[in-house]
């Protein structure tokens, strides 16, 4: 393994398959709710990581009451989220982390994010961009446009984790440096690099109050 460091103000975190190992979940709750409309869930399952939920429904149940249905399928996240299982190593980079250096950036409500994260043990950010916060979610690269904007920062200083496609086209295009979480491959070749887990990643702050990050490659 080779030793990459990386230097940011403050890091925007991903939540589902970043911080929390909840690709399983997510699937069963799209799955039942595929079943309470007679769906084919393949299309909505190759569709909805790392995408909101309305989203979703705009795209493939257009015909369906947006609000009521975006509200269904909260509840049943929260129903079927279980103990939740942190990625390795994530809680003690977050425990490490200064407050209001890292922020979550995530396609959840408030709502549920804040109770997966609680399920998993983790810590909650200061600032948590969700759902409902933007117009327009993941690919697009307004979620992290606001998340930078509210810290003060230019998207440039700030250091994004994602795991999904629609996420990681979300923050290049906001301009934001990223690191991709999971897989063997880099989903696009703008990625810095890629790790397995947060056993990877140490951080500490640097003289001028900055993050500096050593990440084995």
């Amino acid at each position: 393994m080779s030793q990459l460091t990386l230097r940011a103000a403050a890091l925007l975190l991903d939540m589902d398959g970043t911080l929390v190992h909840s690709g399983g979940e997510v699937e069963t709750v799209w799955r039942l709710w595929c079943r309470r409309h007679r769906l084919d869930p393949e299309p909505v399952l190759a569709m909805c990581h790392g995408v909101r939920s309305r989203e979703v429904i705009r795209a493939l149940a257009p015909e369906l009451d947006l609000a009521r249905e975006v509200a269904l399928l909260d509840e049943l996240e929260i129903r079927h989220t279980g103990q939740g299982e942190a990625i390795k190593g994530c809680r003690a980079v977050l425990s490490a982390l200064p407050v209001g250096c890292w922020a979550l950036v995530t396609s959840a409500s408030q709502e549920v994010a804040r109770h997966r994260l609680q399920s998993a043990g983790l810590p909650l950010p200061s600032l948590l961009v969700g759902a409902q916060e933007v117009e327009h979610g993941k690919p697009d690269p307004e979620p992290y446009l606001l998340a930078a904007g509210r810290l003060g920062l230019a998207p440039a200083d700030c250091l994004v984790f994602e795991d999904a496609p629609a996420g990681i086209r979300s923050a290049l295009a906001a301009g934001c440096p990223v690191v991709q979480v999971g897989g063997k491959e880099r989903l696009d070749p703008a990625v810095l690099a890629v790790i397995q887990d947060w056993r990877q990643v140490t951080v500490r702050l640097d003289e001028g109050g900055g993050l500096q990050l050593a990440l084995l490659i």
